[in-house]
């Protein structure tokens, strides 16, 4: 079975050992693929891997040899899968293998911003230490966490997570409430939406973007918040109005915005947040931890072994 992926770099920019894919049978790894070249780098294709390339119904139905389909993340939405359910086509992800890493990457952002110590490093070596009469320099007050409200949207696999190292820090944890039979977590305190903006220090978006969320944080939302709160993305760019939250920087409705998702990636020069007051992102790479880059490969390697023995699993379309 011939295996193709399209763009493997977003996996391996070249600090993996891809041969578990290429023991597997024989495999093609393109680091990316135009749109243009999709057709004909799959025209012997039994296995397509891909991140990001658009597989839609057209190039489906186009390629006669193909077989299965595998996402090399764990959000689908670039895949038609109608097209490929229509064809018997399966097409698996893998989920779980970043959560450690996008953790992670929620705090190493909230500290970056509350204890500047990358900054202070460099103002260090730059002789401002040096040049101080006291022991000890800062020039704006140092917050901890603890004790601070965490208002967690979406306490999924990884809302959970970041919730359990909030609670290490002696944080206290907050999210909307859903309802009796979905509010079950008892270190969790739900809250109605007013009452869950108005009172979070931080609010930490861990959710998927759907009709529900799509720009769930909104002028509306900000104006609730407290001008001292803090707001962190590391879901889906499309969750905050970005519109909305550069106004609200501006208007000083919020502190500080630590975003490592935006609605398009990557960003255009002259986009709108990279300018705006207090706002910090980083490239969309809280996901991208080595150990979750070889946790995601591991998946890879395990759904297609299933495929071939004729029992895909991980499968979203059938």
């Amino acid at each position: 079975m011939q295996i193709t992926f399209l763009d493997s770099y977003t996996l391996n920019p070249g600090d993996l050992d891809l041969s578990p894919l290429t023991d597997i049978g024989p495999c093609d790894t393109f680091p990316s693929t135009s749109p243009e070249d999709i057709l004909d780098r799959l025209s012997d294709t039994t296995i397509l891997i891909t991140n990001k390339c658009i597989i839609d119904k057209k190039i489906i139905i186009s390629l006669s040899k193909l077989q299965f389909i595998q996402v090399a993340a764990t959000g689908y939405n670039n895949i038609d899968l109608d097209a490929a359910r229509s064809r018997n086509i399966p097409v698996s992800n893998v989920s779980g293998y970043s959560t450690t890493s996008v953790a992670q990457h929620t705090f190493a952002m909230l500290l970056g911003y509350l204890n500047k110590a990358e900054s202070y490093a460099l103002e260090s070596r730059d002789g401002k230490w040096s040049n101080q009469a006291q022991f000890s320099y800062w020039h704006s007050p140092i917050e901890e966490l603890s004790s601070k409200k965490l208002g967690i949207i979406g306490l999924g696999t990884i809302g959970r997570e970041v919730a359990k190292i909030g609670q290490a820090f002696g944080m206290s944890i907050t999210s909307l409430a859903r309802g009796p039979e979905k509010d079950t977590l008892d270190y969790v305190k739900y809250l109605d939406e007013e009452t869950f903006y108005q009172t979070a220090d931080v609010i930490s978006l861990h959710c998927p973007l759907n009709d529900q969320t799509r720009g769930i944080i909104s002028t509306v939302k900000l104006q609730m918040m407290k001008p001292t709160s803090i707001l962190v993305n590391t879901s889906r760019g499309g969750t905050v109005n970005e519109l909305d939250l550069k106004n609200g920087l501006e208007r000083g409705e919020i502190a500080a915005a630590l975003l490592d998702v935006l609605s398009t990636e990557p960003p255009g020069a002259d986009h709108i947040l990279l300018s705006a007051p207090n706002c910090y992102i980083t490239p969309h790479q809280a996901w991208a931890s080595l150990q979750a880059r070889r946790r995601l490969l591991e998946g890879i390697v395990s759904n297609i072994k299933a495929f071939q023995k004729g029992n895909p699993q991980n499968v979203v379309n059938l």
